[in-house]
This record gives structure tokens, C-alpha cells and sequence, in this order.
């Protein structure tokens, strides 16, 4: 089954029996401080563009919470996706994730396809029910209805994206199909990535989102749930749908340097991190989200390494380009 064509950073990222490698935001190592530095960020973003990379991911991180030890880019996501709309021009922006139950969904659907028609069609809309308690009392929301507020922002914003759409008993409010919200997408929808379970049912995520996102696992127990998955989307749907999962890395200098487990990664040289991202290619995994928060290596070196030692194996284009 191929996948839904939705829009360019869809269709360019998540490709059947393939897998492409992104970046995570900030490119730097703050390993030791949960607030990172943020400086040369924007240098950055445009080196793994022009360097191939197929997708850049910011976070939703409303608040610092020190318990959690990460503040993610510190930057709302959506001003910050539209600054990076205009200072590229093929990269797809990511969204890992929007916590749905913190935002009301009108502003979460008018941020987002405002920047869907900025980037020309490249933004891809990663959304969860939100893991950080303290948020929601902040902000006077019951964590413990996390599960159905998220149901009921996912479901408003897929029927904004409708002209003058009508949706009733939804806790965001109703739409009566007398106005309208403007701009619409690039394509007919913008393409949501479930993140996690998000307090629903995998069935649910199989049938309602175009892609999930998960956390790394040993392969043979990621292999397993990638099957289950795309058993319950096969059920559900007329296309298959893309998985995905972020990846924590400290590459070493050493291309031949064994992989030691880190925080949801490795420390590993880059020989053997091709063999690793071939065997998730193998059992279903589309795109990983390298994350370089513990990278103890420069980060420029670090990605031009990626660039020439990695993503040839598994992008045709660079490939040709390396043997000329």
C-alpha cells in the first residue's frame, strides 16, 4: 500500500520501504543545562538543508519545568516554524509534538496552515495529549481529561480545515457552518502525526492520524508494534501510513566505534549507525529525528559526518552526487 499524497514536506519525508533522517531542534549539544544557548540556530537549520537532511522538528514546550530537565528550543514552535518558512525554502517543518489539550484548536489550525501556505506545503503536524503535569494546572486544565480534550482538538481542527465547517458538542466550542477559518491548506488537510498513544487506543491513532510517531525500542519489539500498527491501518484506511521515532545520538570519530547506550540512543561511530538505521529501515521505520542534545562532538563536523557517512545509504540523490 503507498501512502495519502498530502502536501511537499509529507510526501518528501515518508516514503514506503524507506527511511529519511531529520534534525532536531536546537542543533546543539545542552546536555548539561536544560535551557540550551541557542546560538548559531539559524546557521544551523540552513547547513542540514543544504546538506540534505529531509526534515527539521521543534517542540511544544509551553513552560520550563525543571523536574523535566529539558526545555526544548525554548521558542513557540509556530512563530518560530514561520521565521524558519522564510529563511528556507525545501526542508520539511516539523511539529514533535503540539500537546492538542494546553492550545485551543482554532489557533493550533490557523498557526499551522498559515505556515503550511508560507513554507509552500512543507509543514507536518506532530500532536500528543501532553506528558508534563504541572502545565495543565498552570494553565487551569484537568490533566486527568488530557485523553478526551485531545479527541475533541483533533477532530476541531480536522473540521476547520473544511470551508465553513459545522461540528457540534466538542469541549473547544461550536462551529455552526455560518463562518469560516482562513487560511486553508496547501493540500486538503494538513498531515497530523500521533505522538505516542496520546491517552487513546492504537486503533484509534491507526484510523484517525496519517502517520505515529514512537519512541525508540529494541528492534525486535519495534519491529513488533510497526506490524501491529500497520495491521490496524490496513483495516482502516486505503493507504498505508508512516511510522516514525527520534534518535538520541553521540557520534564518535571512530567509524568503527561499537554503539553504547545513551539516553534513547547510542554512542556510536558512523559505520555502525548505517547498519542501525538499515535494520529500522527493514522493519518498517520511515523517517528518524536525530537529536544531538548529549553529541559531544562539534556540531557542524557532526552533521557534515552524518551528510557524507550516512545519508547516501539511503538517499538516491546524494548518492549520485558522492560518486561523480
Amino acid at each position: 500500500m503507498e501512502f495519502e499524497t498530502i502536501n511537499k514536506g509529507y510526501n518528501s519525508v515518508f516514503k514506503p520501504h524507506q527511511l529519511s533522517i531529520g534534525i532536531v531542534v536546537p542543533i546543539e549539544n545542552y546536555g548539561n543545562n536544560p535551557i540550551p544557548t541557542l546560538q548559531h540556530h539559524l546557521e544551523r537549520v540552513k547547513l542540514i538543508e543544504n546538506l540534505g537532511f529531509k526534515a527539521l522538528w521543534v517542540r511544544d514546550v509551553p513552560f520550563h519545568v525543571p523536574s523535566f530537565g529539558d526545555a526544548g528550543q525554548t521558542y513557540d514552535p509556530f512563530t518560530y516554524l514561520g521565521f524558519l518558512a522564510g529563511q528556507t525554502s525545501k526542508i520539511a517543518l516539523g511539529v514533535a509534538s503540539i500537546a492538542l489539550p494546553l492550545h485551543h484548536p482554532v489557533h493550533v489550525a490557523k498557526s499551522a496552515m498559515t505556515i503550511d501556505q508560507l513554507s509552500n506545503g512543507r509543514l507536518i503536524l506532530g500532536v500528543a495529549s501532553g506528558d508534563r503535569y504541572d502545565e495543565f494546572p498552570a494553565m487551569n486544565i484537568n490533566y486527568e481529561n488530557r485523553g478526551e480534550l485531545f479527541r475533541d482538538a483533533f477532530e476541531y481542527i480536522r473540521k476547520s480545515q473544511d470551508n465553513f465547517p459545522a461540528l457540534e458538542n466538542n469541549h473547544f466550542g461550536n462551529l455552526k457552518g455560518h463562518i469560516d477559518l482562513l487560511p486553508k491548506a496547501t493540500a486538503h488537510k494538513i498531515p497530523m502525526m500521533v505522538t505516542g498513544y496520546s491517552q487513546q487506543s492504537l486503533e484509534w491513532n491507526a484510523q484517525y492520524g496519517d502517520g505515529w510517531m514512537y519512541y525508540p525500542r529494541n528492534l525486535y519489539q519495534q519491529q513488533y508494534q510497526i506490524r501491529e500498527w500497520r495491521d490496524l491501518v490496513e483495516d482502516q484506511s486505503q493507504f498505508s501510513k508512516p511510522f516514525m521515532q527520534p534518535l538520541y545520538i553521540d557520534l564518535q570519530d571512530d567509524d568503527d566505534f561499537r554503539p553504547q547506550p545513551i539516553h534513547l540512543g547510542f554512542k556510536i561511530g558512523a559505520k555502525h549507525l548505517v547498519s542501525y538505521f538499515q535494520h529500522l529501515q527493514d522493519i518498517g521505520v520511515n523517517h528518524v529525528a536525530i537529536n544531538l542534545r548529549f553529541n559531544n562532538k562539534n556540531i557542524e563536523p557532526t552533521l557534515e559526518d552524518l551528510a557524507k557517512k550516512v545519508l547516501p545509504h539511503f538517499y538516491s540523490e546524494i548518492k549520485q552526487e558522492t560518486t561523480r
